[in-house]
């Protein structure tokens, strides 16, 4: 009787692990999470590139809100021979009709000329000295050009009996005019120096500028060139006088009556052959000048 219910407890112990597997599930469990696997047969979507937008274009500046340069307040200076130099916003030539030229600084100091060595204004800068072979006064000279050799002008009213001008510039060459009534008169002439390394005043000719250059073999040849058109435009301007002149006489000792001799009409080319070269000798001795303080 005791073996058949030890039996019995052993069978029911081996039973019951077996139900519990059996048991439905409770309704308050959750249930496993599905894991999705990844399908690896089909390429992997990719999706479009987005293109950056284009670069915006800087907004154009406003000319009214641009800033302005700063306002010039640089003082004109006026050099006099004592060493002093005296600097003002304002400086005036003033020229009274009974009276000497004088400088007017700032409306209110008073200079005689003979005491300046130098000056500026609002037209430029200017020197006082004496021109060379002239008398021991002074003239004043404008300063048109810096350099190792610079240049300075003076503009002057002559007077002239004959209707057209001349003056003096570049290698002796200048400029005056004609007067439209055909009669002599007053007229503007401009004279041109130049002074080497802030020397004496010299003037303005092809000979000077070749005794100033000579350590420049290119302002050498400038001005060999420029010598060489002067001495061709002298010789046309004998020639075609020349040429007239025979021309006339043939004309007026021509027995059949008057008639322009052909000699006239050959010295029109040779009139014309002036203006060309003498256009090409003042070139020259500009380059010379430009080449000299360039390179040096």
């Amino acid at each position: 009787m005791l073996l058949r219910s030890l039996s019995l407890l052993v069978l029911s112990t081996l039973a019951l692990p077996a139900l519990a597997q059996q048991t439905p599930r409770e309704l308050n469990t959750l249930p496993a999470p599905v894991v999705a696997v990844p399908d690896t047969t089909r390429p992997a979507a990719t999706a479009p590139p987005v293109l950056a937008p284009p670069p915006a274009a800087p907004a154009a500046p406003d000319p009214r809100r641009q800033a302005l340069p700063p306002a010039n307040t640089t003082r004109y200076a006026v050099g006099l021979k004592s060493g002093q130099v005296l600097r003002g916003y304002d400086v005036e030539v003033r020229q009274p009709v009974f009276g000497r030229t004088f400088l007017l600084v700032d409306g209110q100091q008073k200079l005689d000329l003979d005491q300046v060595r130098y000056y500026e204004d609002e037209t430029g800068f200017y020197v006082r000295t004496t021109l060379p072979g002239r008398s021991k006064r002074e003239s004043t000279l404008r300063r048109d050009r810096v350099g190792r050799i610079s240049l300075y002008s003076i503009t002057s009213q002559q007077y002239s009996s004959s209707p057209y001008g001349s003056g003096r510039g570049y290698g002796g060459y200048g400029y005056g005019g004609m007067n439209p009534y055909g009669f002599g008169g007053y007229r503007t002439v401009r004279t041109e120096y130049f002074s080497k390394d802030n020397g004496p005043i010299e003037d303005l000719s092809i000979r000077n500028l070749q005794l100033a250059t000579q350590d420049n073999p290119g302002s050498q040849q400038l001005l060999a060139d420029a010598r060489r058109y002067q001495t061709l435009t002298t010789l046309s301007y004998v020639g075609a006088g020349g040429l007239l002149l025979a021309g006339l006489v043939s004309s007026l000792g021509n027995s059949n009556g008057f008639s322009v001799s052909p000699l006239a009409y050959a010295a029109i080319p040779l009139a014309i052959v002036p203006l060309v070269i003498g256009s090409k000798s003042q070139n020259n001795v500009k380059q010379a000048l430009m080449l000299y303080n360039t390179s040096q």
